[in-house]
C-alpha cells in the first residue's frame, strides 16, 4: 500500500536520502511539527488542570497526577506494539490513524462525569497516541540523511515543545473561564486540525520495506537492543529526563496557586510558556552537535537542567521562573541528543530501538509524576526538588558510561592501526 503511494507521489524522482535545505525536507519537517504538536497538546493538556481535578473530584494531588501518569504509562507500553506493527503495515498509515483516534478520544474525555471515567478515557488516549512517536523517529531515521538527522529530529521535538506549551496554556486559560470540560474539548478539536495537516503534508516512505510480523524475531530484536550497554544508557537517560520534567511541572502549579504567591489559574498556565525555550534548544542543540559532538553538548544540557532545578528552590518568583527556563532548555536539548543518538546507534530494527527508548522515556513520566506527588505530600517543594536532583545525578553517571562506551571502539581501532 505504501509502496504504490510512494510511486504516485514521487513519480520517478531521485530516491536518495533527503537532505536539509530541500523542499521535501521542509515539507516533512512541517508535517512532523504538526504531529508533535498534536501528540503533546493532547498528552499534557491535563497537567495545569491537576489542581482543578483535586478540587472537583476531592482527590489528593498524587491521585490527580494519574490523569497524566496513566496516559504516559500505557503509551509507553503500547509503543512497543505499534513500532512492530509499523514494520508490517508501513509508517504513515499507523501514524495518521493514531493521531485521528487520539483527537477523537480527547474530545470524549471532556464529557467525563467523574474521575474514573476520565482515567478510562485518558488510558485509551495513551494507547492511541502510541502509534506516532516511535514510528516518527523510525521514519526520520530511514528517510533523512545522517548529517541532516539531528536538525530534522530537533524540528520534530520543536513541534513537541509547541504542542506541550499550547496544550498547557490553552487548557489552563480555558479552564479558568469556562471550566475544565471546555478546556479539554478545545484541545481535541485543535488536534483534529493538526491531524489533517499531517495527513496532507507527509509523503509516503521511500526506503521502508515491509516484513512479516514474527513475534519470536521481535523478542530477539528487543533483547538484542537491551544487550547493547550504550543503548541501555540512553534508554535510562530518557527515563530520568522526562521523570524530572513531569515531577517539576506537575507540582509547581500547587506551589504557585498556594501561599504566599496565590496566583490565578490563568497566570500559572501562562508560566508554561517558558517551555518555548525548548523549541530553540532542540534546534540549536542539533547545530551544536555538528560542531562539538554529542558527548560534550549532552553534558552541557544536563548541567543546565540541574542548575535550573536548583534555582526553583529560591522563594523569589522570578528566580523560580528562571529556574524553569534553564531546566527546559537543558531538558529538550538532552532529549534531542539522546533520541537521535538511539536512531544512529541501532544498526538494525530502528523502530524497536526507538520504541524501547520511548517506553523508558514515558515510563519515567509516569514514575516521576506520581513519585513526585509522594515527595510533595511528605516534604513539600524541597522534597520534589531533592528527588529531581537525584534523578539528574544518575543522569550524569549514565552520560559518563555512554561516553566511555562510545570512545572504546576508537581505542581498539587505534591499536590495530599501530
Amino acid at each position: 500500500m505504501e509502496k504504490d503511494a510512494n510511486q504516485q507521489f514521487y513519480g520517478g524522482l531521485d530516491m536518495s536520502y533527503i537532505q536539509q535545505g530541500t523542499p521535501l525536507f521542509r515539507k516533512i519537517s512541517f508535517a512532523f511539527f504538526a504531529a508533535g504538536f498534536n501528540t503533546f497538546a493532547i498528552l499534557y493538556c491535563v497537567q495545569p488542570l491537576l489542581p482543578e481535578f483535586t478540587k472537583a473530584f476531592e482527590i489528593s494531588p498524587a491521585t490527580a497526577s494519574l490523569a497524566l501518569s496513566v496516559t504516559t504509562m500505557v503509551l509507553a507500553a503500547s509503543m512497543l506494539i505499534f513500532g512492530s506493527l509499523s514494520e508490517v503495515w508501513g509508517r504513515k498509515p499507523i501514524m495518521v490513524m493514531s493521531m485521528l483516534a487520539a483527537s477523537v478520544f480527547c474530545i470524549l474525555t471532556a464529557f467525563s462525569p467523574n474521575f474514573h471515567f476520565l482515567i478510562v478515557f485518558r488510558l485509551i488516549e495513551g494507547i492511541a497516541l502510541a502509534g506516532l512517536p516511535s514510528i516518527a523517529m523510525a521514519y526520520l531515521g530511514e528517510e533523512i540523511e545522517p548529517k541532516s538527522l539531528g536538525t530534522a529530529m530537533g524540528l520534530y521535538i520543536c513541534g513537541n515543545s509547541a504542542g506541550a506549551v499550547s496544550g498547557r496554556i490553552l487548557s489552563g486559560v480555558l479552564s479558568d473561564y469556562f471550566g475544565w470540560h471546555i478546556a479539554i474539548a478545545g484541545i481535541g478539536f485543535i488536534s483534529l486540525a493538526a491531524t489533517l495537516v499531517f495527513w496532507n503534508s507527509l509523503p509516503p516512505s521511500r526506503h521502508f520495506k515491509a516484513r512479516q510480523l514474527e513475534i519470536g524475531n521481535l523478542a530477539k530484536s528487543l533483547i538484542g537492543h537491551l544487550k547493547d550497554p550504550g543503548l541501555v544508557c540512553l534508554f535510562l537517560l530518557g527515563f530520568l529526563l522526562l521523570g524530572t520534567n513531569v515531577a517539576l511541572f506537575n507540582y509547581i502549579a500547587y506551589v504557585l496557586l498556594g501561599k504566599p504567591y496565590s496566583l490565578s489559574q490563568s497566570f500559572v498556565s501562562w508560566i508554561f510558556l517558558i517551555m518555548i525555550f525548548g523549541m530553540f534548544s532542540s534546534v540549536w542543540t542539533g547545530k551544536l552537535v555538528n560542531h562539538y559532538g554529542k558527548q560534550k553538548v549532552l553534558f552541557f544540557n544536563l548541567l543546565i537542567a540541574l542548575i535550573g532545578v536548583c534555582f526553583t528552590l529560591n522563594p523569589l518568583l522570578i528566580m523560580k521562573i528562571m529556574g524553569l527556563g534553564f531546566f527546559i532548555f537543558g531538558f529538550f536539548g538532552g532529549h534531542s541528543i539522546a533520541s537521535s543518538w538511539v536512531g544512529q546507534r541501532a544498526l538494525h530494527n530502528k523502530a524497536q530501538a526507538s520504541s524501547l527508548y520511548l517506553f523508558l522515556y514515558y515510563t519515567g513520566s509516569s514514575v516521576g509524576g506520581t513519585l513526585g506527588g509522594w515527595f510533595w505530600s511528605g516534604f513539600g517543594w524541597k522534597g520534589v526538588i531533592g528527588m529531581n536532583v537525584g534523578f539528574l545525578a544518575i543522569g550524569f553517571l549514565l552520560w559518563a558510561c555512554i561516553t566511555k562506551i562510545t570512545h572504546e571502539p576508537k581505542k581498539v581501532m587505534e591499536v590495530k592501526l599501530n
